[in-house]
C-alpha cells in the first residue's frame, strides 16, 4: 500500500459562529463533518484549516504537505489574502488536487484558478434537486446509482461562468425548473481540479451517504500523480547544433 493521500479541509468557519441555525445542522463546522467521514476511508489523511487562523491554515509548510485540499466559503470570500490564494494556486500548477465545494464557486482560488467570474443565478428555497450522473464510468461517480436525489437544497442554475469542463459528470435538476452542471473537472498544470454543487450550510447535505460518496472518490481522483515546480529553465540542447 502507497502513501497516504494527504487531505486538507479548509473551511470559513464564520457561519457556524455567527448564526445558530447553521451551528444546529454543524456544531463543530462543515470542515469536522467532511473531516470526520474521510478520516474513515483507507488510505485517506486528514487535516483541517480555518479561515480565522494563523495565515488561514494555508502556509507554505501547510500546502507542502497537502495532496488535496478541499475548499468550503460563503461569506467572507474577499477576507482570504491574495497571498495564501497564490500558494494555494501554485501548489494546483505544481500537482495538488483542489475540490471546491457549493459556493466556494464564488471563492478567489476557484476564480484564479479557472480564470472566470463563477457566477451563478440562485435562490434558496428549500427545493428537491436531482444529480444526475452522465458519467457512470468516471472514478468520481464508483458506486453512484443514474441519479441521486436531496430533498431541500439552496439552488443554483445557469448560466454557471465557468470554462468549459474537460469532463462533465453531474447535471442538476432542481423543482422549480432550473438546472445546473453540478460535477465539473479540469486539469490545470500538474494538478486536477473537481467543482461538486451540493452544500449549503443550512442543510444536512454533508451527512448524505451519496454526496459523502461523490467527495470521497474525489479525493482519490484528484491526489497527485506527479509533483512538478512550474519553471521556465533555459536548457542545452540534446543533440548537436549546426555550428557549434
Amino acid at each position: 500500500m502507497g502513501s497516504p493521500i494527504r487531505v486538507t479541509v479548509w473551511n470559513e468557519f464564520r457561519h457556524e459562529k455567527l448564526h445558530e441555525a447553521v451551528r444546529k445542522v454543524y456544531p463543530e463546522g462543515i470542515h469536522a463533518v467532511i473531516a470526520e467521514h474521510l478520516r474513515k476511508q483507507p488510505g485517506i489523511e486528514v487535516r483541517t484549516a480555518t479561515l480565522d487562523e494563523p495565515e488561514h491554515g494555508l502556509t507554505e509548510e501547510a500546502l507542502s504537505r497537502t495532496d488535496v485540499l478541499i475548499w468550503w466559503s460563503h461569506m467572507a470570500h474577499n477576507d482570504v489574502s491574495d497571498e495564501a490564494v497564490a500558494r494555494a494556486h501554485n501548489r494546483v500548477l505544481e500537482g495538488m488536487g483542489l475540490i471546491a465545494l457549493h459556493s466556494s464557486q464564488g471563492s478567489k482560488i476557484l476564480r484564479q484558478v479557472l480564470g472566470t467570474s463563477c457566477s451563478v443565478h440562485w435562490r434558496e428555497a428549500g427545493e428537491k434537486e436531482r444529480l444526475w450522473n452522465i458519467e457512470p464510468g468516471h472514478p468520481i461517480t464508483e458506486g453512484i446509482g443514474d441519479y441521486f436525489e436531496l430533498p431541500h437544497v439552496e439552488m443554483y442554475g445557469e448560466r454557471f461562468d465557468i470554462p468549459t469542463p474537460d469532463k462533465l459528470i453531474l447535471i442538476s435538476w432542481f423543482q422549480g425548473g432550473e438546472v445546473f452542471r453540478s460535477g465539473c473537472t479540469w486539469e490545470r498544470g500538474h494538478g486536477r481540479v473537481f467543482y461538486f454543487r451540493p452544500g449549503h450550510e443550512t442543510y444536512p447535505i454533508y451527512y448524505d451517504g451519496n454526496v459523502m460518496k461523490v467527495l470521497t472518490n474525489a479525493v482519490r481522483w484528484a491526489a497527485p500523480r506527479v509533483w512538478k515546480r512550474q519553471e521556465s529553465p533555459k536548457v542545452k540542447p540534446i543533440e548537436p547544433l549546426p555550428g557549434q
